[in-house]
């Protein structure tokens, strides 16, 4: 007899339970859990990370972060209104930005903004020293990917409202950033928040940038107590708290994209 879709799809899901069923099995028997223990669950080197790791590390994550995020979201703005623009050279310098910085890596910005500036401007530095370098460095490469949601976002606006505020009287300007703009924000609210949780994991890279003990960012923390006390125990300290920070942003990527759903 043939089984019903409900069946297959029970079916299925049985099937997917039992190998990863089979694969958890399969992890827990072969894996050396008590050498895994001695190299990253050594209680004493996780207690001695407290509380710098919170005060100074998870602080400064959490700075690099939201100075970076800003600053994209800026120029990402300016980028979007660009790519829209009906003034051709506009939309060419745009286009060729967000190609550019999308195809660089962002490591490779944070070298040429934190070295290269000085050197090609002799005794010039960006405002605010190393948070200037790291907000312009990772700003400069998110903006290149939110400019491209925030298009999107303005495209989806329903061009009705748009030729509606402009029949009662509101300016192209007026237009743009009393109808247009916050409508295209509540559209690209979860990407956006997809863009965040990326700068706090790309947040790691600052570290090749030579910091200071009291610039010291999750990573670097790790890296130097790993060094010092030869055990992998941080690893596992610091791998946790970037789960803390990015779990919740992934919960509310979930519910704004499921209220978005419901909206439409």
């Amino acid at each position: 007899m043939a089984l019903t879709r409900r069946q297959k799809l029970r079916v299925t899901r049985l099937v997917q339970g039992l190998i990863g069923l089979a694969v958890i099995a399969v992890i827990v028997t072969v894996a050396d859990w008590q050498a895994f223990a001695k190299s990253f669950l050594n209680w004493d080197v996780a207690r001695g990370m407290f509380p710098r790791v919170i005060t100074t590390a998870l602080i400064n994550t959490l700075l690099y972060t939201a100075c970076s995020f800003m600053f994209g979201l800026v120029l990402a703005i300016v980028l979007a209104l660009m790519r829209l623009s009906s003034f051709m050279p506009y939309r060419a310098l745009a286009m060729a930005y967000v190609e550019l910085f999308r195809g660089l890596p962002a490591l490779v910005v944070l070298f040429l903004i934190a070295y290269g500036i000085p050197i090609a401007f002799a005794g010039f530095t960006l405002p605010g020293g190393l948070l200037g370098s790291v907000t312009v460095g990772l700003g400069l490469t998110a903006a290149a990917y939110m400019s491209e949601t925030l298009r999107a976002g303005i495209q989806a606006v329903p061009k009705g409202q748009v030729e509606a505020a402009r029949t009662l009287g509101m300016s192209s300007g007026r237009t743009l950033v009393t109808i247009v703009l916050p409508q295209a924000f509540r559209i690209v609210i979860p990407p956006l928040t997809n863009e965040m949780i990326l700068l706090v994991k790309d947040s790691s890279l600052v570290y090749v940038l030579g910091l200071t003990l009291k610039e010291y960012e999750l990573t670097k923390l790790g890296q130097t107590v790993l060094t010092s006390q030869a055990s992998a125990t941080p690893l596992l300290v610091i791998a946790i708290l970037y789960l803390v920070l990015t779990l919740p942003l992934s919960q509310l990527v979930r519910r704004l994209e499921i209220k978005h759903a419901r909206a439409r």
